[in-house]
């Protein structure tokens, strides 16, 4: 059925009726709307997250940072709740005038570095550790290929197919006929890619692939959007692979439960602040 005809007005005016999963929290102006400070913990970074796919690619690198001996990686992981607005507290936006999650600080430099945008949190913690970023020039850039190809093209996965096809209160044809013939598209990139690679940018584990995985490893193994079946998932074959592999490495297991409030118990780490809380499990923040 085609969509209703909609003539847009001379000047666009707000709705905050507008209806849809996150319309309670989507405006068109920035800055805090009510004071509170971030909690602080005691070690070097301190990250104020939610295990969305933009979340989970910080989580990631931090666990395996971890994993591969970097002591001073380690981190407090705070819950910022994005449903209930905390992203739009006055200490928060402070460290993220954008008021999206992941949001980073590092307090081993004098004054503390503000960190906010995943991309640039990614480059930032592998270049300060300088591990999983490439060090021959050819292969670096091969890398920020890719990492800068997801913050170009997930927009169009997440706020673009899953929001017409999941979240909005009315589905429309043209929108979702559009955004899956680019996300079938962008999965064929990958597809093609990961045919004579082992990894996204080669046959080493990098930062593009902690990017890429959380949003289109979790897009082919059916747990965003509820797409797979939709989208033939199953004819993305390298993809699959890659998502299998990406997933079964043991920091993967743990990042991606990092302020994660949802799904089964054992799925869930709501904050995190020793590496013995992925056993002892924190306390349900949100009850």
């Amino acid at each position: 059925m085609p969509n209703k005809p909609y003539t847009p007005q001379k000047v666009w005016q707000w709705n905050q009726e507008s209806g849809g999963k996150f319309a309670n929290i989507n405006r068109p102006i920035a800055g805090a709307t009510f004071e509170e400070d971030l909690q602080q913990g005691k070690h070097p970074f301190q990250l104020y997250s939610l295990a969305t796919p933009n979340g989970v690619k910080v989580t990631i690198l931090l666990e395996e940072l971890l994993e591969a001996g970097f002591s001073e990686a380690e981190y407090d992981a705070w819950l910022v709740n994005i449903m209930d607005g905390e992203q739009f507290s006055s200490g928060f936006v402070e460290v993220n005038p954008n008021s999206k999650i992941p949001a980073l600080l590092d307090n081993t430099t004098t004054p503390p570095t503000r960190l906010f945008e995943s991309g640039s949190i990614l480059l930032y913690l592998a270049e300060k550790f300088g591990k999983f970023i490439p060090a021959a020039p050819a292969q670096r850039t091969e890398c920020m290929n890719w990492l800068f190809w997801q913050m170009g093209s997930a927009p169009l996965l997440g706020g673009g197919f899953g929001h017409f096809y999941a979240y909005a209160p009315e589905k429309f044809e043209y929108a979702i006929d559009r955004y899956t013939m680019e996300v079938k598209r962008q999965l064929d990139v990958l597809d093609k890619q990961l045919a004579n690679n082992r990894f996204i940018a080669g046959n080493e584990y990098t930062i593009a692939d902690m990017a890429i995985w959380p949003w289109y490893g979790a897009l082919v193994k059916n747990e965003v959007y509820e797409a797979a079946e939709f989208i033939e998932a199953h004819t993305y074959k390298n993809v699959l692979r890659w998502a299998d592999e990406i997933a079964a490495r043991p920091a993967v297991k743990r990042g991606r439960i990092v302020n994660r409030a949802w799904g089964e118990a054992h799925e869930q780490l709501h904050e995190r602040h020793d590496a013995s809380d992925f056993e002892l499990r924190t306390e349900d923040k949100l009850a």
